[in-house]
């Protein structure tokens, strides 16, 4: 028999770690090769992680809801073969790590009464802090207390061990800790003010899920940053109209593609940004990065009602054929759940088509740290003043809106509206008689 370390996959260039959401298998359980495991969520798509080996699964090296790097060993799966069978652990996966921890902990050890259940904090502590913390006796409430210095005020590993040097030589001790008002603050106090009660008792309260807890943070936070303002401009779209009733038979038999109003409208939005590409940028403090590649999001809505927005690469070298193939593909794996984390990374200009939903026009809410959203209302048809050589006339015109929301900090109204009006400019120049 030999082991297999089953290890979580580059996802990505931007993509450096992810959440176990779900163990699809339990250990003592037969894998077959390419068969999901267990399931994992990205800041923004939720993935399978697949063996690529036939086994057993004989360890679970992270929990449930646990923070993993990519690279790093997460399963051990038993396989048929004749190399021995070797014991794996979270210590062996990270040799150099474990045998100094060891070696402190060895060092300080005292002896523990009970192990701690961490489940109940609010914070995040990852599984080397938490066997520590353990190892040393430190309660929750100490843990909590701790000043970490990783992201978001995390506490890694040298805290941990400072902290525990720090006690050893009587610099800190548990009591002080404890007296701090956090954890004075009763724990049920806090499951209560969490949980809504229904006054009548007829309302049915529903928690958010992972994805919409995500959007409502990413929204607000979007609002919270961005000074937005909005243009709208009417367009009059008659042309593409009749010319997608005309060549949309042929254009599936030939391509094996449906030939929607979206990838029309996406080609235009990469030409305009071409022309001005003070839209194609990004803000990082008091700093304004310009992309060089132009890679469109397109805010794609979701079976259980979430949203997400899938990002096609360098749209401006694409053609018709091609952006439609690409609208096609991300819409359809969206819907599908089957897209990758990095179909969602990289984005530079973001579109929504809330004409999908009868919507006229819409004030979307810019994708950070993008600067700018253009929202595609419904196409209607409506009476118009059609000027002519001899005179102007009434007629039935097929018209949207487009809504611009941009970000006011680094796109002022000049900007913000010339490059909504060139969208527009390339819709009504439409050629009729362009093959696709």
């Amino acid at each position: 028999m030999a082991r297999f370390e089953l290890k979580l996959p580059k996802m990505g260039e931007s993509v450096a770690e992810a959440t176990i959401t779900n163990w699809l298998k339990e250990v003592g359980d037969k894998i077959e090769a390419d068969e999901a495991v267990l399931e994992i969520a990205t800041d923004k798509v939720d993935s399978e992680v697949p063996s690529e080996v036939s086994g057993i699964l004989v360890e679970q090296l992270f929990g449930k809801d646990d923070l993993v790097q990519v690279g790093q060993t997460i399963a051990i799966i038993e396989t048929e073969g004749d190399a021995p069978a070797e014991k794996v652990t979270v210590e062996s996966a990270v040799p150099a790590e474990a045998a100094e921890i060891e070696k402190t902990i060895e060092a300080v050890k005292v002896e523990v009464s009970a192990p701690q259940d961490f489940s109940g904090s609010d914070k995040f502590f990852s599984p080397l802090v938490k066997n520590i913390a353990k190892e040393e006796g430190i309660s929750v409430a100490e843990l909590e207390n701790i000043q970490g210095s990783g992201k978001d005020g995390r506490v890694t590993k040298e805290d941990i061990l400072k902290y525990i040097e720090d006690r050893k030589a009587g610099v800190v001790t548990p009591k002080a800790v404890a007296a701090a008002p956090k954890v004075a603050e009763p724990v049920v106090q806090k499951s209560q003010q969490a949980v809504p009660v229904s006054v009548n008792g007829g309302d049915e309260i529903i928690e958010m899920d992972r994805m919409r807890k995500l959007i409502s943070g990413y929204m607000t936070a979007s609002v919270q940053t961005s000074a937005h303002v909005q243009s709208f401009i009417e367009v009059d779209v008659t042309n593409i109209v009749k010319w997608r009733e005309k060549v949309k038979t042929a254009f599936e038999k030939r391509e094996g593609e449906k030939l929607t109003f979206t990838p029309i409208m996406m080609e235009a939005v990469a030409k305009a940004l071409k022309d001005f590409p003070g839209m194609n940028i990004s803000v990082d403090g008091d700093y304004i990065i310009k992309k060089k590649n132009i890679n469109l999001g397109m805010a794609a809505a979701l079976p259980n009602g979430n949203l997400i927005v899938p990002v096609i690469k360098n749209a401006d070298q694409l053609n018709l054929v091609g952006m439609a193939k690409a609208v096609n593909d991300l819409g359809n794996r969206a819907k599908a759940g089957k897209l990758k984390p990095d179909d969602t990374q990289g984005g530079t200009y973001t579109v929504t088509n809330v004409g999908t939903f009868g919507s006229v026009f819409g004030t979307p809410i810019i994708n950070q740290p993008q600067v700018g959203i253009l929202a595609l209302g419904a196409i209607r048809k409506v009476p118009a003043v059609i000027e002519t050589p001899e005179g102007d006339f009434i007629g039935i015109r097929q018209k949207m809106f487009l809504s611009h929301s941009y970000d006011h900090r680094v796109v002022d109204g000049a900007l913000g509206g010339s490059f909504v009006k060139r969208v527009a400019e390339y819709l009504e120049a439409f050629d009729v008689d362009r093959d696709f």
